[in-house]
């Protein structure tokens, strides 16, 4: 399965107060992305996808074997894939995001904490700064 038909991959799932999913997606429009949930949609900075796999991601390991979940095109800015890994040490496989860019090496993340970085500088980005 694959997100680049709809233009948006599923980068996360949070557990509502009922118990139910809530889905947090990554959009693609053009070059700009945009997070999308049941909150509504927040475009994200310039260069906030590529400042966060920067921060929190690292280069995948030799060997290491990832099942494919999807994959976002990301344009000029490369591609996104959704993965899971299961360490040996894990009982439950993890979701892991890997950020492929053209002429650099792919940088990984936990999922969780991805989407958690951009939904902050989406929020942080649309919110106007006091008095001005």
């Amino acid at each position: 399965m694959s997100g680049d038909d709809t233009g948006m991959l599923k980068i996360h799932e949070t557990t509502l107060q009922d118990g139910s999913l809530s889905p947090v997606f990554l959009r693609c429009d053009g070059d700009v992305l945009a997070l999308a949930s049941d909150r509504g949609t927040l475009p994200l900075p310039a260069g906030a996808l590529e400042a966060v796999m920067a921060r929190f991601g690292a280069p995948l390991e030799d060997g290491v074997s990832v099942v494919e979940v999807a994959s976002l095109d990301l344009g000029a800015s490369g591609r996104l894939r959704h993965v899971r890994h299961l360490a040996r040490y894990d009982v439950i496989a993890r979701d892991w995001l890997i950020h492929e860019r053209p002429g650099e090496e792919p940088r990984c993340a936990l999922a969780t904490t991805v989407a958690g970085a951009l939904d902050h500088l989406a929020r942080a980005a649309s919110t106007p700064l006091s008095g001005s």
